[in-house]
């Protein structure tokens, strides 16, 4: 479902993402798990259209995610690290906005928003203003933006950074639910979000991907994931 082949971005003389090659099966949750500035971030803004490579290609079911990136956005969910809302709209108007703005028929918009409150289980929050949510709410908001145009892949970037643990457990709950219709790449530097969520996981370091795995190859021998991570970050280190 997701393609990423020989990914480059340069910012000047920084190289944030190195030759990244990947592949996300369809129906998956795969764990992007990085430290902060590993590149996470840099690789999501361009299989999102957000960003050009330097050099190589990214496609989304068979869509080259510059090229084609009208075509991307319609199969696309997107949540960012910082989700960003119209302060001064309702949270039901926002995402009446986004769904008109993703394209979803006139007659399907209500149904479509209300599946997405539903989910993200936001529908009492439906006529709060969106500048007086709390950061938890911000978030649940944020992805059912990401979800009202019922996408075929979403990627989430740091979904649950900033949430006390009971909305953490909430959010996991959520996006465990999605891998019934959905393809999911997640971005984290959190282990345990990955080892709960995730069924593959992708390691990625100074902008060079290290891993490609499954979860339970991971960490097989009675390893952790943590002690996966720090053995394959370190070996990098150390050449």
């Amino acid at each position: 479902m997701i393609e990423v082949s020989n990914l480059v971005k340069r910012f000047g003389a920084v190289l944030a993402v190195d030759d990244v090659s990947f592949h996300v099966p369809a129906k998956a949750i795969v764990g992007f798990l990085g430290a902060n500035a590993a590149g996470k971030t840099t690789a999501m803004r361009m299989l999102a259209g957000l960003l050009s490579p330097t050099s190589g290609r990214a496609r989304i079911a068979g869509y080259d995610c510059l090229s084609e990136s009208l075509e991307v956005c319609k199969i696309l969910g997107y949540m960012p690290e910082n989700v960003a809302l119209y302060g001064d709209m309702r949270v039901g108007e926002f995402l009446r906005y986004v769904a008109a703005m993703r394209g979803v028929a006139v007659r399907d918009r209500k149904s479509a928003v209300e599946a997405a409150m539903d989910h993200c289980q936001i529908s009492n929050m439906r006529r709060r203003l969106a500048g007086t949510l709390s950061k938890g709410y911000r978030q649940r908001v944020g992805l059912a933006q990401a979800l009202v145009a019922k996408p075929k892949v979403v990627i989430l970037d740091e979904p649950t950074i900033g949430l006390d643990p009971v909305q953490i457990k909430e959010t996991r709950q959520m996006i465990r639910s999605l891998a019934q219709s959905c393809t999911v790449l997640l971005s984290t530097h959190i282990l345990s979000e990955v080892e709960q969520i995730c069924s593959r996981v992708l390691i990625i370091s100074s902008g060079k991907l290290l891993a490609d795995d499954s979860l339970a190859n991971l960490v097989k021998d009675g390893q952790s994931l943590e002690d996966a991570y720090m053995r394959i970050t370190e070996s990098e280190r150390v050449v």
